[in-house]
């Protein structure tokens, strides 16, 4: 089968095409014929080795050769003891480990899949699962916005910022996106209030306070994040340096005591259960599935640096072959 691999971390000019061995299904495995997979959070870290934690699974070089999680297709083959799916399902969801899924096929036992709704393309279900599912917890599942409340989303045009934009809108909330200036009016047609052009302006010496900072890229640190908070309010961290990691962990018990300000790390569990709230609310068009742009298989390279770029507007997603069942 084809496949996009690498051998190093670096830039996407590392990433190649090459002919790889077909997966067989081992013992309680699926396989799946992948008609699109989508770029996230995740593959942009482990493509460059960066934060430390994106190299736990090899520290000088990639322990797996091929990145890629989200994906939608065909399952066309089962291991013994498989009765999750059967040859012929369209599924979704993401593979876990986040890698495997830049290829024609992937192996997985299938308890981070779901069955593909009929009423969304493999392109549509592709860009939902790791930015949608990230968005939920965050805004809804554990952030629990209310009407009237001030949210603030950093790196709100991204895979998992546009779903968080939306989230919190309709969940009446005021919603301030924080982003290069090239977005900011996209957002704003998204459901933001106000943007902030993080090149331009600080929003953690801004003077305002929010009730839940969403932050998908951290850059500030801890104490400068609860600074911007409201008494009673959450500040998560999502992705960004480990530094700032250390600093939630370490100085989050003592904002917390001192100053009612709460610094967490909203850590997402690859699931299938919190899939499928933000699908269904994407089903009814109150949340809109963004696709910025489509690639084809060997132009991986070409959709990792624009999503490395920070050019990216939602979600980009690659189709695979021609990116229909074929029966």
């Amino acid at each position: 089968m084809k496949a996009i691999v690498y051998d190093r971390y670096g830039t996407p000019d590392v990433l190649r095409l090459e002919e790889v061995p077909t997966p067989a299904p081992a013992e309680g495995q699926a396989r799946i014929r992948i008609l699109a997979v989508s770029i996230n959070g995740s593959d942009r870290e482990g493509l460059i080795g960066r934060p430390l934690y994106s190299r736990i699974g090899g520290l000088f070089r990639p322990g797996e050769r091929i990145l890629g999680s989200d994906i939608a297709g065909v399952v066309d083959a089962v291991g013994e003891n498989h009765s999750e799916f059967k040859p012929g399902d369209e599924v979704y969801g993401e593979i876990p480990g986040y890698h495997g899924g830049f290829a024609e096929y992937a192996c997985t036992h299938g308890r981070t899949m779901a069955r593909k709704p009929e009423n969304l393309s493999f392109a549509e279900a592709a860009a939902i699962p790791q930015g949608g599912v990230i968005a939920w917890n965050g805004i809804r599942k554990r952030g629990r916005v209310q009407a009237g409340q001030r949210v603030l989303i950093n790196g709100a045009g991204g895979s998992a910022g546009v779903f968080a934009v939306q989230l919190a809108r309709l969940a009446g909330a005021a919603v301030t996106a924080v982003d290069n200036s090239s977005k900011l009016d996209f957002l704003r047609n998204l459901g933001a209030d106000e943007g902030i052009d993080y090149r331009r302006e600080d929003f953690t010496r801004s003077g305002k306070t929010y009730d839940l900072i969403l932050d998908l890229i951290a850059q500030r640190p801890a104490s400068a994040c609860a600074r911007a908070l409201n008494p009673g309010g959450t500040y998560f961290y999502v992705g960004g340096p480990i530094s700032i990691l250390f600093q939630i962990l370490l100085l989050g018990p003592f904002f917390q005591k001192t100053r009612n300000r709460h610094l967490k790390v909203l850590s997402v569990p690859q699931n299938r259960e919190d899939l499928a709230p933000i699908t269904q609310l994407c089903l009814e068009g109150k949340v809109q599935t963004v696709i910025d742009k489509r690639f084809a298989l060997e132009e991986v390279p070409q959709a990792m640096r624009y999503v490395v770029e920070g050019r990216a507007r939602g979600k980009v997603v690659i189709i695979v072959g021609d990116g229909k069942n074929p029966g």
